[in-house]
């Protein structure tokens, strides 16, 4: 997908370099007219030919960053992402620090071009979906591939097996600091028809949102149909889909258990997202303000990590009606559960065809990619690659 023109109208105007702290989160034409430059975004630095100043030296002048969180009206960035930045690194910096933040699919951002603005520092500090990465990036998505993770157990083992490949390959491939993995939710089928099994997707027009999915889905035997986040509950009530697959909390605040029947509750993937910074913004901010965020990042992390838990158990709760539904609407969904059988075709399904088809994407040698990070902890053994 080619870089919109008004992206490059926001390269033209923003002056990129160590010393870019601050720039403006939203990418449209609009904020393009009033981005600070990088003198404008520093906080002024006294002439040498003023007279010094009195006895006592003023403070340094407060920073305010700019920073491109997830996906809006998600508890990841409402109740967590969003306040960390907005309120509580302020307090937790007596003021010195403060953010300005605006989920992705707000700020005119195309999920498909965040690390590449991370990495030219027109955002200094975003929030990339991994799933966004599949097409031009396959060998960085490999932690949550379809079918891979079937609890959050399996899914924090994968990812600590995966962190230090992709901390090493965003620095040096890309001038992006990786601060945080987050998780949404597990993702999740729901359906217009009645199912019990796998074997019964066949032929039935599925949302997904990512090409890896899209193999699982047509491995099953169904038509996956790439549609957006906000696109989904229209493509039901249209007909253009039957089911889609999503967080089960997410799919409950869009209304989805009002125009569907049946939740499968299999965690077909889970939803990972990278945190990271430009390196030159990174290594101009203050040390102190480095020290907090390295401190502070991943105790976001572990609460968002807890809050993708919690909602995964609830949103199933809220969908199907049940007494544990706290947060959400109250449905009556058919709960079909995951059988033995259904389990042993996962495991079938990803070594036989997703793990194929994702090496099949690769421009590099992700098998060894596999080999050096996943492969070892989930015992699973990448087929040759051609």
């Amino acid at each position: 997908m080619p870089m919109q023109p008004h992206l490059f109208l926001v390269l033209r105007r923003l002056c990129v370099g160590a010393a870019l702290l601050v720039l403006s989160a939203g990418m449209g034409p609009a904020a393009a007219q009033t981005a600070p430059t990088a003198s404008q975004a520093m906080p002024a630095r006294p002439s040498a030919s003023r007279a010094a100043p009195g006895p006592a030296a003023a403070s340094p002048a407060p920073v305010r960053l700019r920073v491109v969180g997830g996906l809006a009206a998600i508890t990841q960035y409402t109740q967590l992402e969003g306040p960390f930045w907005s309120r509580d690194l302020a307090q937790l910096s007596g003021g010195r620090y403060s953010a300005d933040v605006v989920p992705f699919d707000r700020a005119g951002v195309p999920g498909m071009e965040m690390l590449r603005l991370l990495q030219l520092g027109v955002v200094p500090l975003g929030t990339t979906l991994m799933s966004s990465l599949s097409a031009q990036y396959p060998q960085y998505t490999a932690a949550d591939l379809p079918g891979l993770n079937p609890s959050i157990a399996a899914l924090r083992a994968t990812v600590a097996a995966t962190r230090p490949y992709l901390e090493k390959v965003l620095r040096e491939e890309h001038d992006v600091e990786l601060l945080a993995i987050y998780t949404y939710p597990a993702q999740v089928l729901f359906c217009k028809r009645a199912m019990a099994q796998l074997s019964d997707l066949a032929g039935r027009r599925i949302r997904v949102s990512s090409a890896a999915q899209a193999d699982f889905i047509a491995a099953v035997g169904g038509v996956p149909v790439l549609t957006s986040f906000a696109q989904m509950r229209s493509s039901l009530e249209s007909g253009e889909t039957e089911c889609v697959v999503t967080g089960a909390m997410s799919g409950n605040t869009l209304g989805l258990h009002t125009v569907t029947t049946h939740l499968y509750p299999m965690p077909l993937t889970w939803g990972l997202a990278l945190f990271g910074a430009n390196r030159a913004a990174w290594n101009a901010m203050p040390p102190d303000l480095r020290r907090l965020l390295r401190a502070e990042l991943p105790k976001l992390e572990a609460a968002i990590w807890a809050s993708a838990e919690q909602e995964t158990a609830e949103g199933i709760a809220c969908n199907t009606g049940t007494s544990a539904c706290a947060q959400g609407s109250r449905g009556s969904m058919v709960l079909v559960p995951v059988s033995a059988a259904d389990d042993r075709r996962r495991q079938a399904l990803l070594r036989t065809a997703v793990l194929p088809r994702w090496m099949r994407r690769c421009t590099v040698r992700c098998a060894d990619v596999w080999a050096a990070t996943i492969g070892p902890v989930q015992g699973i053994e990448a087929p040759r690659q051609p």
